[in-house]
């Protein structure tokens, strides 16, 4: 094994033992143990400079190479703390508390999901957050957020709401936060139904830019510019004619 934290491997695996974890278990906190504490010697990363982003990038990392399995940063997690209660690694600096609403707590435990189970990357997550936070204000205002009272009505209201208000990339990246929260909250137990697909679908018009319609002084230069004089003329002319009056028609309608 390699890397600083080698040497205190096999006491995680013995702690693994004796918290009463299964076998297959213990192997792989072991495995993960001993991969981060290589990335890290790779990393030319000191004991005295360990923290839990360490643990969140060393997962980032390998996402692509290793099948990164939900509990696996649980499980580094847990060898930090061993650590840092034997004094290996030092505590984690905590900054200094702030007031919180019912609605912050709800986006930070979000936030730590996204991070330190589902392995996304910062710039993935800071984009979901207002979305998120306006969901769950909507909602609940100042009161305690209940997920358990959200029903698919609130989500489709919501959607409905605010997508028209959007770009269309944005508008898509808010229902794909949704969907994701809505994940979230399946994945907690809070809600037992899925209402992730109760997310409305955004419609993408891949010819949106297109004129509805032909100014009229455009029509008349483009009939006028044909040569009614041969056949082929005659014929561009009433197929334009047709299509310019259908056109008018369809308009008149609108």
């Amino acid at each position: 094994m390699e890397g600083p934290l080698s040497a205190h491997i096999v006491a995680f695996a013995k702690w693994a033992r004796d918290e009463g974890y299964a076998s297959s278990s213990r192997w792989r906190k072991v495995f993960l143990a001993a991969g981060f504490s290589r990335w890290l010697g790779q990393q030319a990363v000191r004991v005295h400079r360990i923290s839990s982003e360490h643990v969140a990038r060393y997962l980032r990392s390998h996402v692509s190479r290793v099948q990164i399995q939900r509990g696996d940063g649980a499980a580094l997690r847990q060898f930090i703390d061993l650590l840092r209660r034997q004094g290996v690694v030092p505590a984690e600096k905590v900054p200094p508390c702030r007031p919180t609403t019912p609605v912050d707590q709800a986006v930070d435990e979000f936030e730590c999901y996204l991070r330190n189970e589902r392995v996304l990357a910062r710039t993935t997550i800071i984009p979901y957050v207002p979305f998120i936070r306006a969901f769950l204000t909507h909602q609940f205002g100042h009161r305690a957020v209940r997920f358990s009272r959200l029903r698919a009505g609130d989500v489709m209201r919501f959607v409905q709401r605010q997508a028209p208000r959007l770009h269309l990339k944005r508008a898509k990246l808010l229902t794909t936060a949704l969907r994701s929260f809505l994940h979230y909250a399946r994945y907690r137990g809070d809600i037992t139904c899925d209402l992730a697909a109760a997310v409305p679908t955004v419609a993408n018009w891949s010819m949106t830019s297109i004129p509805r319609a032909i100014p009229a002084e455009a029509l008349h230069r483009l009939l006028a510019s044909i040569n009614r004089r041969t056949a082929i003329g005659r014929r561009d002319y009433a197929v334009l004619l047709v299509l310019a009056r259908l056109g008018l028609r369809a308009g008149g309608r609108t």
